[in-house]
């Protein structure tokens, strides 16, 4: 790979800082708290940012309540951003978290962006901005003239920037579980088995090979949909890309330098919560 002209500082320094208060929750005195609900295929996440837009508190629940895009078990989604919230609550030590973003996939906004914004709302949140995934996750990445790609685990998003600014979104349905359905037919495991056989990173070495084929069709997604744009760079988030190599085969097969930040799985959430005003939208 050539060599990394993308500043992902900023946004690393975000992760690393919401990875350990999962974990560890900052008690701050904030007159505001901005929240950012990912609804992912695989994955719910929660980032809770403090009045400095510095992480607090957040969580994650590996889940089945969205498949391609779509929410399919609108309860069981409520449910699980509801719990989070009562929690994220508990351990900052706050009556209410009041503000809430979310997103969808890039150009989804007519199919399912107001089952999105019903799941939060439903889960006690107002909520003061929807934002397309890779528009999201390009607060905190500031790419000013490439492609942020979110490969989540039901889609592909890709969102083109040109001086900062999007002009042009699109969203395929490859991701993540089709990852997985190949492992499963591959290694004869379930599709639950072949999902956590997939997350685990000490497996990464031995599966990549595997799934070339399907990253290669990914790869030809994204050349599709930037072959009539200026794209100096490709910048990967959403969970499926925390698969180790991946970047590799998509920037051989696009031909375009390709990065990933330390854990593109969290890049999204936390440029959701970025998205958060403490005004309705």
């Amino acid at each position: 790979m050539q060599e990394n002209t993308v500043d992902f500082q900023f946004c690393d320094e975000l992760v690393k800082k919401f990875k350990h208060v999962v974990k560890h929750p900052v008690r701050s005195k904030s007159s505001v708290y901005y929240v950012g609900v990912d609804l992912g295929t695989a994955c719910v996440v929660t980032v809770v940012l403090d009045e400095n837009r510095q992480p607090v508190a957040g969580a994650y629940e590996y889940a089945d309540v969205v498949r391609d895009g779509m929410v399919v078990d609108y309860i069981g989604a409520v449910e699980i951003v509801r719990r989070m919230k009562e929690e994220l609550e508990k351990k900052l030590g706050v009556e209410e978290l009041l503000y809430a973003a979310a997103a969808i996939p890039p150009g989804t906004d007519t199919l399912d962006g107001g089952a999105v914004k019903n799941v939060v709302e439903a889960a006690g949140y107002i909520i003061t901005a929807l934002e397309d995934e890779s528009t999201a996750a390009n607060k905190i990445l500031n790419i000013q003239n490439g492609a942020v790609v979110d490969i989540g685990g039901g889609t592909t998003g890709i969102s083109i920037f040109k001086d900062g600014k999007v002009v042009y979104v699109a969203d395929e349905p490859t991701g993540g579980t089709h990852f997985s359905l190949v492992l499963s037919g591959a290694y004869r495991k379930s599709f639950e088995e072949a999902e956590q056989f997939k997350r685990k990173s000490e497996n990464h070495k031995e599966i990549l090979p595997v799934l070339k084929p399907v990253i290669e069709k990914v790869s030809t997604i994204i050349s599709n949909h930037i072959t009539n744009y200026q794209v100096d760079s490709i910048s990967l988030v959403g969970g499926t890309c925390c698969l180790a190599g991946i970047e590799g085969i998509i920037e051989k097969k696009t031909g375009v330098p390709t990065y990933k930040p330390i854990d593109p799985m969290f890049v999204t959430p936390l440029g959701i919560a970025y998205s958060c005003t403490a005004e309705e939208g």
